[in-house]
């Protein structure tokens, strides 16, 4: 991490192809809603598309401009439910009706009114199951360390403070010319961040 408070960024003593593979991107600080919302609005405008933005809460209106695509995982849950309701119901029908059939009071060894508790509990169990890994899964966690985490100023975005990051896998960044753009836009600091 370096700190970036002039319009140059400053560069390690490491050669330049050590010091691309470690960066992660750059970070820049906001100190207010409007700031980092014009700022992620303007860096959408300028074709960047692999930021993010950090703040201590819900942001209305930003996911226009970060392209949040819709989630699948409610197509994932709904799965989820079907097979544990396909399952519930093939669990019963083979132990009641095929593997130990039992006879209650006359009544037929196929009968659904009985199974419904068990379909519907697998259904449930199943669906839950399904959702909880699939959002782990899908938000690709645990994740046990970030980037972002070393940088001492962003301990403050759970608090007071937003921030935008860029990542290097952008095909428009370019470490002195969007840390430029950032300040322009009304960052407060700019830091590179290194893996």
């Amino acid at each position: 991490m370096t700190q970036v408070d002039s319009p140059q960024v400053a560069t390690p003593r490491r050669p330049q192809a050590a010091q691309e593979e470690e960066l992660y991107g750059l970070l820049a600080e906001f100190e207010d809603v409007p700031a980092v919302k014009s700022a992620a609005h303007a860096l959408k405008r300028a074709g960047y598309r692999y930021f993010e933005v950090y703040s201590p809460f819900p942001i209305h209106g930003l996911d226009h401009d970060l392209d949040i695509q819709p989630t699948i995982l409610p197509w994932l849950v709904l799965g989820g439910g079907l097979a544990g309701c396909v399952g519930g119901l093939a669990l019963t029908i083979w132990t009641m009706a095929v593997d130990y059939p039992y006879l209650i009071s006359g009544k037929p060894f196929n009968s659904l009114p009985a199974w419904i508790p068990i379909v519907f509990e697998c259904t449930v169990l199943c669906s839950a199951l399904t959702a909880v890994f699939g959002m782990l899964l899908l938000n690709q966690l645990p994740l046990l360390a970030h980037p972002l985490l070393k940088v001492s100023r962003f301990r403050r975005v759970t608090d007071d403070r937003f921030f935008i990051g860029v990542l290097k896998r952008d095909k428009l960044f370019d470490a002195e010319r969007t840390a430029a753009f950032l300040r322009k836009q009304g960052a407060s600091a700019v830091e590179l961040v290194s893996l």
